[in-house]
């Protein structure tokens, strides 16, 4: 879903032409509700104060006519956003951007994702994406067309997150490996770097999934049993102590939107870096200046949360056969890995009471 963006251009005395970017019909059991909290829950990368500006400028329709926020839905409404601009052309083109092919044949690639780069054109990257990526580097395969949803991406990673990714280039290898990930027959391994120092050395976490009422681009977790989001399990080992931070391994059971990110930050252990759930704070460590000058020169060297995508295992959708790759670590967390290194020694580190 795009983001709701309000010009403050003045508008000519008869107003701007208008064009319609979304269109819900109320459900018929839907009960009475503000129109802003309604278009919030269905326009998700759009925050409420957005929407509202929207309803002031007289953006959101309600039966063809203006409404303001407070206005209530009700069963049958046909509730409409329209903007003073049409709809971006989302037609995927081929674009020349390098790509690290794993592995390639005729029905799947596998891709090695860099850090920075969106996977799927969307709330402003309608370009440079992995997506269009991926269209040139098949620009010659007449049998595979990048705007036919049949083919393509089967899962993703986020924009920050470096690692592997599987490509079906056939409609049979996507259905397929579709089914591998609904049955949770795949294997995805993860790295990551979490602050603090974990009590256990490994363990699972078992939470809903849920968009963050009060950060609608952040999840939060909830209860299992709370009939919230959806169901999730992380299950995580130590694999290095690092003082103030940890590298953790991740095996994920099923793979909700920032899965990895929100679970670790529910138990206490945000990515490191992770700037959207609070990993760039300074979480554990001394109060020194000395220490705070080396938790920025960590940022810098890896700003962006530390997680990589590093193990990809599935039965090939043509061949049977398991195929099992791994991805190294990128440059900068292995930089930052070598710096935490440096600090323990240089400090001489010992264990201390308060990094849990």
């Amino acid at each position: 879903m795009e983001e709701i963006i309000i010009d403050n251009e003045e508008l000519d005395d008869e107003g701007p032409q208008l064009y319609e970017h979304h269109r819900f019909v109320v459900d018929k059991g839907q009960v009475p509700v503000r129109v802003d909290k309604y278009m919030c829950e269905k326009l998700t990368h759009s925050s409420r104060n957005r929407i509202q500006k929207a309803a002031d400028a007289g953006f959101v329709h309600v039966n063809d006519r203006p409404v303001k926020s407070n206005y209530k839905v009700r069963p049958g409404d046909v509730v409409t956003l329209m903007l003073d601009r049409p709809q971006f052309d989302t037609t995927i083109e081929p674009e020349d951007i390098p790509l690290d092919v794993v592995y390639e044949d005729k029905e799947v690639m596998v891709i090695n994702k860099p850090a920075g780069m969106v996977v799927h054109p969307g709330c402003g990257n309608f370009s440079g994406t992995l997506v269009n990526a991926i269209a040139w580097h098949l620009k010659d395969d007449k049998g595979y067309d990048p705007n036919d949803p049949e083919v393509g991406l089967v899962h993703r990673i986020d924009k920050d997150t470096t690692g592997l990714l599987v490509i079906a280039k056939t409609p049979e290898a996507k259905s397929n490996l579709g089914l591998q990930f609904f049955n949770k027959t795949t294997h995805r391994s993860y790295l990551a770097i979490v602050w603090g120092n974990l009590t256990e050395d490994g363990g699972r976490i078992e939470g809903n999934i849920t968009r963050d009422p009060k950060d609608r681009l952040r999840m939060t977790v909830t209860a299992p049993d709370s009939g919230i989001g959806k169901p999730a399990v992380t299950h995580y080992r130590v694999v290095e102590r690092l003082g103030y931070v940890t590298l953790v391994e991740c095996v994920l059971e099923t793979g909700r939107t920032h899965q990895i990110r929100a679970h670790m930050r529910h138990i206490g252990h945000p990515l490191f870096a992770d700037e959207r759930y609070g990993g760039t704070e300074i979480l554990r460590g001394e109060r020194s200046s000395t220490y705070k000058a080396f938790i920025h020169n960590c940022f810098k060297i890896c700003p962006r949360q530390a997680l990589h995508a590093q193990t990809l295992g599935f039965v090939h959708p043509k061949t049977g056969k398991q195929m099992d790759f791994t991805s190294s670590l990128p440059d900068d967390l292995s930089a930052l890995i070598d710096k935490w290194h440096i600090y323990m020694k240089g400090n001489e580190y010992k264990q201390l009471n308060d990094l849990e």
